[in-house]
């Protein structure tokens, strides 16, 4: 997320939050694709990361894109740590550990998303190459340790910091070490919610296993194909992982608001400052917690969209769906996930068919194969099935419903080219993550350094 919010309109009641959610409910032909997608910054000459202040920097590229695009800094005190488009359209964000992010458009089709990408990198890389830095595509750190990677000076970063140690063992790491490809998309009414919401839920286990690329830590394999997965496992349980409510037959944006009411606030921003609100929830800021200590105590939509932004679910709710599982990749995967996604989920009959394939799956279920993923990968099982199977079914059901949306380019080509790097996993049934590790053990001499050469944009 590039901006945090200051919307100065005052709420007071749980109802007025759970409509703020349902006025997301857009008519199909409206439906959007949002994608996002982080990566690695590091010097080419000695794969070292990128600090923050510097002529060669994070700051400078910042304000290398803002010359090159045009686009609104975005200034957090007295430092540029994001960029937006000037009509709202996308932003370009630092994450905790100096990860560059790109938040897409809302756009129409893959094969928008698709040059969205491509234009950005471009550009990125033109900016970047005259200070010797590249990026590389990938889900975890391989080589820095945690005291290696540089701090971006983000208000919100310092107060998330200073309280990840206290409610889990990785949120740290989970900030300063993993880069993610996630979609952002639409639904036309609670009921579609509900369904993309259970779907999805569902599923993004089988996403973290596609996905996985995160076998190295700190110049080594860990032992895991995907280390952000696992990351995740514990770094705030209480705001993140599954969401057993989530998968009630009866489930709408009332039981998301209730839960998220009862989650520990980060912060709220009062004169462009921000405010340590770790000790309160939301349900306890809304009934008066801060009066008395500071003078706009009352909660405003802008404190809500901000807290809305600093939950973690697998999959998270704002007006919108978030599609979270996913470790970062190469160019190709970062138009594969969104792909995967508005296969399933942009198509009726491959939404039906993806409920029906996963309707026998208990919460049970579910957290089990989000255990297993982040070692075994595909090899892991759901409810009985082998998870290489279900994945086979999955991306099968995605293809049918991108070919439905009969989205062509200038080539013919609709939409489902774009899971071919999702076919290349399953034929070979082995993830990024062991064709990574195949790599390590043979041609690279037990050495993450070529990774930086071979995986970079």
């Amino acid at each position: 997320m590039a901006r945090d919010t200051t919307d100065q309109t005052p709420i007071s009641s749980a109802q007025e939050l759970t409509d703020y959610l349902a006025e997301g409910c857009k008519p199909v032909e409206k439906f959007r694709i949002g994608t996002e997608h982080e990566k690695f910054a590091f010097f080419k000459d000695d794969n070292t990361p990128v600090p923050y202040f510097g002529d060669a920097s994070i700051s400078a590229l910042l304000k290398g894109m803002q010359a090159k695009l045009g686009w609104d800094p975005i200034i957090d005190e007295g430092n540029i740590i994001g960029l937006g488009e000037p009509s709202g359209m996308g932003a370009i964000s630092i994450e905790p550990g100096g990860q560059f992010e790109l938040s897409g458009a809302p756009l129409e089709n893959l094969h928008e998303t698709c040059k969205e990408s491509n234009r950005h990198l471009a550009t990125v890389r033109e900016i970047a190459e005259p200070m010797g830095i590249r990026f590389l595509g990938i889900g975890g750190s391989p080589l820095w340790t945690y005291d290696e990677t540089p701090q971006m000076p983000k208000s919100r970063y310092a107060i998330m910091t200073r309280y990840m140690p206290k409610v889990g063992t990785q949120g740290l790491d989970m900030m300063y070490r993993t880069c993610t490809i996630q979609v952002n998309l639409d639904f036309s009414s609670e009921d579609d919610m509900r369904q993309k919401m259970r779907v999805s839920m569902k599923l993004q286990s089988l996403a973290t296993a596609l996905f996985a690329s995160s076998p190295f830590t700190e110049g080594k394999p860990n032992g895991l194909l995907s280390w952000r997965g696992d990351i995740w496992r514990d770094t705030d349980n209480r705001r993140s992982g599954v969401l057993p409510f989530a998968f009630k037959p009866d489930f709408g944006f009332k039981d998301y608001v209730e839960w998220a009411l009862d989650v520990p606030m980060y912060f709220i921003v009062r004169d462009g400052k921000y405010r340590d609100c770790t000790d309160i929830t939301f349900r306890q800021f809304m009934a008066g917690a801060l009066k008395g200590q500071i003078t706009e105590w009352q909660p405003n939509l802008g404190d809500w969209t901000n807290h809305l932004s600093t939950l973690f679910p697998d999959v998270r709710l704002k007006r919108f769906l978030e599609m979270r599982g996913a470790d970062g990749g190469p160019w190709r995967r970062i138009c594969a996930l969104p792909a995967f996604w508005v296969g399933l989920l942009y198509d009726d009959s491959a939404l039906s068919a993806a409920d029906a394939l996963t309707a026998d799956w208990t919460v049970e279920d579910v957290i089990g194969m989000r255990d297993a993923v982040p070692t075994q990968g595909l090899k892991a099982s759901v409810a009985g099935r082998s998870l290489l199977d279900v994945a086979r079914e999955t991306v099968s059901i995605s293809r049918d419903g991108l070919r439905n949306r009969k989205r062509f380019n200038e080539d013919g080509q609709d939409e489902s080219v774009f899971l071919n790097p999702l076919d290349e996993v399953l034929a070979k049934k082995a993830t990024m993550a062991e064709d990574l590790l195949a790599l390590y053990n043979g041609r690279w001499n037990q050495s993450v350094l070529p990774v930086f050469d071979e995986y970079q944009y």
